[in-house]
């Protein structure tokens, strides 16, 4: 039995659907429940609108803007009010009277029927809002106007036609504006090329021919959707990446920015890993396609983008219950209006026109853009930046993060030894040590004996092949070189061989123990040649996070399995406030525990494996070094790449996010505040009215401050 899925849709766009509530990428309304269908096999996967033919709506706003505006004309040049004041009258024919009524309901038929659809489709949502507001104005105003027509009184159709004319005018302009800010996933899926250069190996000629075959091995250009993983592709200088692969032969600089945000190209080799999506530099490369569709780590930017957007921020839960309050202020307040100009004699059209105009200033359209179109801005701006939200309240609440707790390996660290400080014995140099100690180490897999090989690497010292090779136990290891006896060791191997550290170089010896770090030695003959200390490399990024952090006013935590010399050494070299040695992975959300009852709100970041408990537990989870895998469950921010100094660029796009959304909510309230009354009538007998046709103008131009205001933010550096 096929699965039933429930589908939500937009109210204004009912072409707009999707399989989980958000916001449609055309208005910027939220999506309503449609009800059910069964899932089919070509959804798309990411949770993306399927707006098929959403794209032309924007263009449908404008063609009946044009519309109404030429028929609105006419109507407004035989309205009693422009004889009155401009002493004018307009030409005069057989059913001239009833051509305000004819061009005036060609408007509200044509023109208001996407406010009429969408308002019954809010009431039928049991959801009433910005349509339903618009679609009671409207409608009473054209009720009242074909009854005023035939009971000989005074129309409202001007203020009919001008209201829908303006209020399709501001739709237009704001959903301009909504689709430049909605644009992320549709950028980010023309990231990937249409086609793909895919090398054939040769193969067998189909009618089993002996020593037939077919193709030679050249390229074959097919479409992307061809593509299959284990294929080999060719990509071209300056070509796109087609899918996630490795490199199986080739070097070149890969433009990565539009994934990780950072600017300078990666330099890849064979064995490299590569993202599809990127743009290769001046060199040819072969691949092997590892992940294609839905697997592909652009795919998973893409998921996470949309479920970001789906999601919603305390910020936006609170302007939606606002915008349902006023809707509900609104309609009582219009029908009180109504109801006392009526009562105090007033005349039927002029209530009326009041009712029109209280409703039309309430439409809580603004206050509905007014969130997430900047949580939506911010979204997008952060996965350009390096770092993927997956959560609208995790991004806002990083405003508040008063401290980060970094997890000190592969975080604050590479997760992998480097050779620190290499020194010498009289008479030797320290390329010696490394040569010596490199020659030895060379087929040794040990975390050390790797960093002793990559050092001789960057020295770029020759190699000595080893004779006699002999692993001295607990000790070392021997072997000749050059008929020399060479051994590297540990502290344990020079008290075996009674051979004492030379005064300078053993106080040396002795710092780099107290700070956490592993020192080994190198002899010749039995003679020391020099020694060389290793640690867990920190990283630059590192240095330049932490102080950056302290000038945002955060302070900042390391929490380590190492011993309390090695986070005693990391903590100082950093500048890291406080830190928390020797912890056990399932000790660690205890400590971000304990940070929270001091009163602190708390960042984690870590990398996501053994460290799931205390990214949950933090106040904010950040996943650091994300690489391919970004389904991370347990934090709420992913940072594509490993660099510590993003981390900063949350908290300032959350504060300067969080900056906006109040701007907006200032914006779109502020009116309503001020212009009710006076929509109302209340100032009524000292000779100011707010006419519907000027409410409507004032409404539509708060809309489009708040969407102004709201892109301003993209282009903010963070």
């Amino acid at each position: 039995m096929e699965e039933q899925k429930t589908m939500y849709t937009c109210p204004m766009h009912p072409e707009v659907q999707q399989d989980k509530p958000g916001m449609c990428p055309e208005c910027g309304m939220n999506l309503v429940k449609s009800g059910k269908r069964k899932a089919q096999s070509h959804d798309k996967p990411f949770g993306v609108a399927q707006d098929k033919h959403a794209g032309h709506s924007t263009a449908m706003f404008f063609r009946k803007f044009w519309v109404s505006l030429a028929l609105t004309i006419p109507v407004v040049l035989y309205a009693d009010v422009i004889e009155k004041i401009f002493k004018w009258s307009p030409p005069d024919f057989t059913g001239s009277e009833y051509l305000p009524l004819v061009l005036g309901s060609i408007v509200f038929f044509y023109g208001g029927w996407v406010f009429l659809a969408g308002a019954w489709r809010e009431i039928r949502a049991r959801l009433p809002g910005m349509m339903t507001l618009i679609g009671i104005a409207i409608s009473a105003a054209y009720l009242w106007s074909v009854y005023a027509v035939f009971a000989d009184e005074e129309t409202l159709f001007w203020e009919l036609t001008t209201l829908v004319t303006i209020m399709l005018l501001g739709h237009w302009l704001e959903m301009r504006a909504v689709s430049g800010a909605q644009g992320a996933l549709k950028e980010l899926s023309k990231l990937l090329p249409d086609t793909a250069d895919v090398i054939r190996p040769p193969r067998p000629s189909p009618r089993g021919e002996a020593g037939g075959e077919t193709g030679d091995g050249k390229t074959e250009t097919i479409p992307l959707s061809e593509l299959r993983e284990q294929d080999m592709v060719l990509v071209r200088p300056g070509a796109k990446i087609p899918a996630d692969g490795t490199i199986v032969k080739g070097e070149s600089d890969v433009n990565e920015s539009m994934i990780t945000g950072e600017s300078k190209p990666v330099a890849k080799k064979e064995g490299d890993s590569v993202i599809a999506g990127t743009i290769n530099g001046d060199g040819a490369l072969i691949m092997s396609v590892a992940n294609i569709g839905e697997k592909t780590f652009l795919a998973g930017v893409m998921r996470l983008v949309a479920e970001a957007q789906a999601s919603k921020s305390r910020l936006q839960i609170l302007s939606d219950r606002a915008a349902l309050y006023l809707t509900i202020v609104a309609v009582t307040g219009g029908i009180a209006t109504l109801a006392a100009w009526l009562l105090s004699g007033a005349e039927v059209g002029f209530a009326v026109a009041r009712l029109v105009a209280v409703l039309v200033i309430a439409c809580p359209h603004a206050l509905g853009l007014a969130v997430p179109l900047v949580a939506s801005i911010s979204t997008t701006k952060a996965a350009q930046n390096g770092f993927l939200v997956k959560q609208r309240i995790a991004l806002e609440a990083a405003r508040t993060i008063d401290t980060v707790l970094f997890d000190k390996t592969g975080t604050l660290t590479k997760g992998e030894f480097g050779v620190g400080e290499v020194w010498n014995a009289s008479g030797h140099t320290k390329e010696e040590v490394i040569q010596l100690a490199a020659s030895l180490d060379a087929l040794s897999e040990h975390p050390i004996a790797k960093a002793v090989v990559a050092k001789a690497k960057e020295l770029k010292l020759s190699l000595a092949e080893p004779k006699k090779f002999e692993a001295l136990k607990g000790k070392g290891v021997k072997a000749f070189v050059d008929e020399k006896e060479v051994m590297v060791g540990g502290p344990a191997l020079l008290e075996s061989l009674r051979i004492n550290i030379p005064g300078e170089l053993s106080t040396q010896v002795r710092d780099a123990g107290k700070k956490g770090k592993t020192v080994i030695f190198v002899l010749k003959d039995r003679t020391l040649v020099g020694a060389a200390a290793f640690a867990d490399i920190i990283r630059e990024e590192s240095r330049e996070a932490i102080k950056a952090l302290k000038e945002l006013g955060v302070r900042t935590s390391m929490i380590t399995g190492d011993s309390e010399d090695v986070a005693k050494w990391v903590s100082q070299e950093l500048g890291i406030d406080e830190y928390f040695a020797r912890v056990l992975p399932h000790q660690k959300s205890e400590k971000v525990k304990e940070l929270q009852k001091r009163g602190l709100k708390v960042a984690m970041v870590g990398d996501g494996i053994n460290d799931a408990p205390a990214l949950a537990q933090a106040d904010l989870g950040i996943a650091i070094g994300a690489g391919t895998n970004v389904a991370i469950e347990s934090a709420g921010i992913i940072l594509v790449r490993n660099d510590p100094r993003d981390i900063v660029k949350i908290i300032r796009l959350s504060r300067m996010t969080y900056s906006k959304m109040i701007q907006n909510l200032f914006w779109a309230t502020g009116y309503n505040v001020l212009a009710l009354p006076l929509a109302a009538g209340i100032l009524a007998f000292k000779g100011i009215l707010l006419q519907p046709a000027l409410a409507a103008v004032l409404m539509s131009a708060s809309t489009v401050i708040v969407a102004a205001n709201a892109l301003l933010l993209r282009r903010k550096e963070i």
